[in-house]
Order: structure tokens, then sequence, then C-alpha cells
């Protein structure tokens, strides 16, 4: 290659990334599932260079990032309440033009419509968008939540690849290290929402609510850049937990974990009121308020076969953008 190639390559290098860093496509690189397209998302700028400094493993040794982190939670909560004011109504329409939201997909579609920033953050998908993927016998799970996701065979393959954090087990995850036995190095994935994403969250299998239960923590953000570095994100962050029973599956462990600016789980009232309540696949169980925030769906050894497409980009630590209803995976024999 002669030195006017290089130079021309160079420069082609040098436009693409100054139209990324315009954009804000600063974020971790995600494939559409839908268009095999390799891209990255939007972020802003501001918010991934304190990602860069405070889940940086170079400055671990010092306790500063921890107080950093300490202080942006405190603001987090303090920003969270703020989404609940009419005040927070007039963010909406930026917020819709930054990250391109096609509001046609929700109802109500005006933007003016909602009364606050929250109420526009927890809006519903207008019925039909998001058809759920159906077979006869309910072998296929599905995709939980508009979002990023990885998929991996075992949980110890997703400690190798992407949950990076020093402690992460099922058992911390959970705070029951007997009930966690049952998925002992099963297979898990994933799901990371933004801020900009639908945060509803539905079930992947048809089945029967056998436990649940709500534990406390803090909000820290769920990046990537803070799942694979050593501190614990997952098990640190406040949580909200119910197992599943299912006909095809076995048992099936669905946490929804806050984050940043107050990721509060919401489950539906059918778990949280009605003992051995039933769900329909893409049936929706819950809701974030305001924030990012992440799902983990545990499955047990040998019951589920997640889709080629899946596993192979997962592991090449590439996340991959899903919708609800989306194919997750086929039901396997134990």
């Amino acid at each position: 290659m002669g030195l006017i190639d290089l130079l021309h390559r160079a420069a082609d290098y040098a436009l693409s990334y100054c139209k990324l860093i315009q954009n804000r496509e600063v974020g971790w690189q995600t494939v559409d599932r839908k268009t095999g397209k390799l891209m990255r998302e939007k972020q802003p700028l501001l918010k991934k260079l304190k990602l860069l400094i405070l889940f940086n493993p170079l400055l671990e040794w010092i306790d500063l990032t921890r107080a950093m982190r300490v202080y942006l939670h405190d603001q987090a909560i303090k920003g969270g309440k703020e989404e609940q004011s009419t005040k927070s109504k007039s963010q909406i329409k930026e917020f819709v033009k930054f990250y391109g939201i096609d509001m046609e997909l929700f109802e109500p579609s005006d933007i003016n419509a909602y009364p606050n920033f929250q109420d526009f953050f927890i809006r519903k998908h207008k019925a039909g968008t998001r058809p759920i993927y159906q077979q006869e016998n309910g072998s296929i799970a599905t995709c939980v939540a508009d979002c990023r996701m990885v998929a991996y065979e075992t949980v110890s393959l997703a400690q190798k690849i992407w949950i990076k954090g020093k402690n992460f087990s099922l058992a911390n995850l959970i705070q029951d290290e007997e009930k966690a036995k049952k998925w002992a190095d099963g297979s898990v994935a994933s799901f990371r929402l933004s801020p900009q994403d639908y945060h509803r969250f539905h079930s992947p299998v048809r089945g029967r609510v056998k436990w649940w239960k709500s534990l406390p923590g803090d909000y820290y953000l769920v990046d990537p850049l803070c799942i694979r570095s050593d501190i614990d994100v997952l098990c640190m962050n406040a949580r909200s937990i119910v197992c599943l029973e299912t006909e095809e599956f076995g048992e099936v462990l669905f946490t929804a974990i806050g984050a940043a600016q107050v990721g509060t789980v919401k489950f539906s009232e059918k778990i949280t009121k009605m003992e051995g309540a039933w769900f329909e696949k893409g049936e929706e169980i819950g809701f974030f308020e305001f924030g990012g925030s992440s799902i983990v769906v545990a499955f047990e050894p040998g019951r589920i076969q997640f889709d080629d497409d899946l596993v192979q980009l997962s592991k090449q630590a590439l996340e991959v953008d899903v919708e609800v209803g989306m194919s997750l995976g086929k039901a396997t024999k134990a």
C-alpha cells in the first residue's frame, strides 16, 4: 500500500470518527439484529468521560473514584425526583430529537400528552408494534425488552467474557445460596436498557410465579464499561427478582436491576399481590422508572439453546440490539 493510499485511509477514518463524535455515537459497539449492521450507541460525551474515569481499573487503587461514584449516586436520586415534576416536561422534545425516538410506535404518540418526563419515560408501545414470537408448544423463549443484550451458555462463560465483577454470582445476585443452586452454571442472558429505550419489560416464557423478592441497594450505571469492571455493579444495585415455573424451561430466574438516575423497579401487581400468578409469554411484568437499567435472566443447565446469532456475537463481546418479543432461544431437555 502506497503513502497516498495510507493518507486517504487515515483521512477517511478521521472523518468517520469526527462524525461519530458529532452524533454522540461513542457508546459500546452493538449489532442491529434486524440489519446486521455494526454501530455504536448514542451517548452524551460527558457521560462517556465520567464512565472512563469512574470505572477505570488503573484508578481503583485510590478511594477518589469510589467517593465520586457515591456523589453521582446522590445526585442521581435528586435528579430522579425532578423528573416527576411538571417542569421536567420541557426536556421531552429535545430528548426525542437527540436519540431519534420514533413516537409513532408509542401511545400516546404526541409528546405534549405527557405531564412530566417520568410519564414519558414509562410510555407504552402501541398495540401490534412488538409482535411476540410464538410457537404452538411454547418452546421458544423471547427477548424481554427493547435493549442491547448478550447471551451465554453458562454463567462461567458470561463471567469470562462479559460480567467482570470480582464477586459476581447468581447467589450474590439474589442473596440466597440455596435457591441459586437451581441455576448453578446454567445459561444466562443479560439485557441492558439505556435511558432512551422503552422501559417496560416482559416475560420471556409462559409460567407461574413460584416466588419473588426485592433487594435494596445502590443505583450505579450499567454501561458495559461498568459491567466489565471489577466493581460488582449488578450485585450492588437495587433489584427485584421473580422465579417462574414453566413446563418447557424448568424454573426461570428473572432479575430486574435498577441503575443510575434511580431506575426503580416496579413489578406488576400480579406478582406482588397474587400468589402463584400465571404469565403468558410476552406479557408485561413490570417497568423501570427513570434511568438506565438491566435485566438478568437465568435458565437451569441444559434447558435452553440460545439462538446462534446471539451466541456468536456475545462470544465476541458484542451486544445485540433486540426488541421485545424477538426469539431468544428454544427449550431443550435437561
